[in-house]
């Protein structure tokens, strides 16, 4: 079966998704640019207000916008990974019966997730301009939104692999739920690499999301650079990632409907 993606069959399966994700809720889709609001004003209450977090520097940016302009796109990176490594399981019952090609499934709800995501973090950072003198919406924001690209490349080749092997490990979305948490807290989203123990600073490089992290941070507050060497790295690692996945992904393909 073929993996190519028919861009007008991702886009109905996308329209699904996201269809999916709000029918029945009040609001509908409002609850794409509303959640990111409250969880702001929640993020404000409980790391600025109670724990008084700050990040070391005279120049440096308040606590909460450090905190969501790296977490937002985490939260696109994993939403992605974890719905997308069900989207072969899920659909079982079209596998077999209707000539499709079964990566644009996969595809689509990471798609949707970065959609939903990317909105988000649009009316963050908006919202964080009026708060904080640190967030460059001109020079920023549209560089910032180009980083979603490679971003979402390492992300479809992650789920490419994981979708194919969630057929033949059932508990394997159980175990990325617990693995995608502590990738999460080894990369600098919550603190600074300033106040990481010197010889530990190092080893957060090799986290995948670090770069990430580290380049909202200086795009969107011009807090610390972007190394070009760190940039093409990451550029390398999501094209490998990206054509990893679809290698294994189709391999696996031909064995599917006997598993599921």
């Amino acid at each position: 079966m073929s993996s190519a993606i028919p861009f007008s069959f991702a886009r109905q399966l996308i329209l699904r998704d996201l269809h999916t994700r709000y029918t029945g809720s009040f609001g509908g889709l409002f609850w794409a640019v509303l959640q990111p609001v409250l969880q702001l004003v929640i993020f404000a209450f409980v790391f600025v207000q109670v724990f008084k977090a700050k990040i070391p520097g005279a120049d440096a940016p308040g606590y909460l916008a450090f905190l969501a302009v790296a977490l937002w796109p985490w939260t696109a990176f994993s939403d992605a990974i974890l719905n997308a490594t069900r989207a072969i399981e899920d659909n079982a019952s079209l596998i077999g019966k209707v000539a499709l090609p079964r990566a644009t499934l996969v595809f689509a709800r990471v798609c949707a997730s970065f959609a939903v995501h990317l909105l988000g973090f649009v009316v963050i950072v908006l919202a964080l301009s009026f708060h904080d003198d640190h967030v460059r919406i001109v020079r920023g924001l549209l560089p910032a939104l180009a980083l979603y690209v490679p971003l979402f490349t390492l992300a479809l080749g992650l789920a490419l692999a994981m979708a194919a092997l969630q057929v033949f490990v059932r508990d394997l979305v159980q175990l990325l739920g617990q693995l995608l948490p502590l990738l999460l807290y080894c990369a600098p989203v919550f603190y600074d690499r300033a106040i990481v123990p010197v010889a530990i600073r190092p080893w957060l490089s090799l986290n995948p999301f670090t770069f990430y992290a580290e380049a909202f941070h200086a795009l969107v507050l011009g807090h610390g650079t972007v190394a070009w060497t760190s940039l093409v790295a990451a550029l390398t690692l999501a094209a490998g990632m990206l054509l990893a996945g679809f290698w294994l992904f189709r391999r696996l393909d031909r064995h599917f409907e006997d598993f599921l």
